[in-house]
């Protein structure tokens, strides 16, 4: 076991060390929601749709390695929040959703332009946060899923740039609750602004 973890931590080091960029920033935007009914909370005669999770607000930051004139890698958190809507009470409760991720980037244009389009593709995972609880109170459901989508870098300085980014994460719905059915789908618009170096 110790050999393949001296691999992996030296191929990790090997990426960061080559990479011609390295980006550090911040976003925010919109977490809108497909397929949100999560299923119920009653046993007796059970909806899809009894429990829906709403779209909301999202924060977060990425960390880019741009390894190749064409090609990244980055990974980042976010905060989303997305308030659980209960159809059986007509009532709203706060909750969030953490999210981690790592995406393969794809440029339209090579290293060094000021306008660089980009496709993202990816894993990550997200932790639902029950209503009531924190993450770190526990009662939180931790599902992995896919992302995909796009976006668009511009210069402002030699040192910092803006970004716009549109991603569609899927994975399965949370909590297993009663008549869940499909995945879940999650649409991030965001912007943000990065460091570079």
């Amino acid at each position: 076991m110790r050999p393949l973890r001296v691999v992996l931590t030296l191929a990790v080091f090997a990426v960061a060390a080559s990479a011609q960029v390295a980006e550090f920033g911040a976003n925010a935007g919109w977490n809108l929601l497909r397929n949100s009914g999560i299923g119920s909370l009653s046993t007796t005669n059970p909806s899809p749709d009894d429990v829906t999770l709403k779209d909301g607000f999202r924060l977060g930051f990425r960390l880019t390695f741009n390894t190749l004139n064409f090609f990244g890698h980055e990974v980042g958190y976010a905060y989303n929040r997305s308030p659980w809507h209960d159809s059986s009470s007509n009532t709203d409760a706060g909750s969030a959703v953490h999210q981690g991720f790592y995406d393969i980037l794809v440029y339209g244009a090579p290293e060094g332009k000021k306008i660089r389009p980009f496709a993202a593709g990816g894993v990550q995972f997200s932790n639902f946060v029950f209503p009531g609880y924190s993450v770190t109170s526990g009662g939180g459901s931790t599902k992995f899923g896919v992302n995909y989508g796009g976006g668009v870098k511009v210069k402002i300085s030699p040192m910092f740039l803006i970004r716009f980014d549109v991603r569609n994460y899927m994975s399965p719905k949370p909590f297993g609750l009663p008549a869940q059915t499909g995945w879940l789908k999650q649409l991030e618009a965001s912007a943000g602004f990065s460091f570079f170096m």
